[in-house]
């Protein structure tokens, strides 16, 4: 059953047997939802159990919840963005946002960007990830080439020694010829590379 709850009454929208059915079917209803079930922990799991999104209108307090985000960025991993920072700290919560979607590493926490686990996860959901990866890892010869094989133009983000890498140019340009654009101007002038 669909439910309408951006124009149910406020009445309507403090029913909390009201709000569970329509977020069950639009996790985004949320929003509608009144300020007290926003932060009922069993609304929220239900809303972004649904749609991923929905922790966007979740109490700040749940925004906090381990078990709420872990749901939700299992859902939508962009939607680490809205956690708390300490979650955006907290290991097992990045690695589920950058496996169902690389970039979510742009919201981890600096310390989880120089973490390679962490890293290779993002890059092997999405190479083009290597861009929010610390300088220390874009320089990491196992973490580039994980990415430009997925990704040829993720080159463009490794550092400059690898973009000087023949083992690492020949990777990014055999999965996309117009890697060679990223590579130094040594290799761009290798037959082998260029032939690739």
């Amino acid at each position: 059953m669909r439910i309408e709850l951006q124009h149910a009454s406020e009445e309507l929208k403090e029913d909390k047997e009201v709000v569970l059915v329509a977020v069950n079917h639009e996790g985004d209803a949320l929003e509608y939802a009144s300020e007290e079930l926003k932060g009922d922990k069993e609304v929220v799991l239900a809303a972004v159990n649904q749609n991923g999104h929905a922790l966007y209108y979740a109490s700040e307090e749940l925004k906090g919840d381990k078990e709420v985000v872990l749901v939700a960025v299992d859902q939508e991993g962009l939607v680490l963005q809205h956690a708390f920072e300490e979650l955006k700290r907290d290991k097992e919560v990045v690695l589920a946002a950058v496996n169902q979607y690389g970039f979510a590493l742009e919201f981890a926490s600096e310390e989880l960007k120089v973490d390679k686990e962490v890293v290779l996860a993002a890059i092997n959901q999405d190479g083009f990830a290597l861009y929010d990866a610390s300088e220390e890892l874009k320089g990491d010869k196992e973490v580039v080439l994980a990415a430009v094989n997925q990704r040829g133009y993720a080159l463009n983000f490794a550092s400059e020694g690898l973009k000087g890498d023949k083992e690492v140019v020949l990777a990014a340009v055999n999965q996309k010829g117009g890697a060679l654009r990223f590579a130094s101007e040594e290799l761009k002038g290798d037959k082998e590379v260029v032939l690739a």
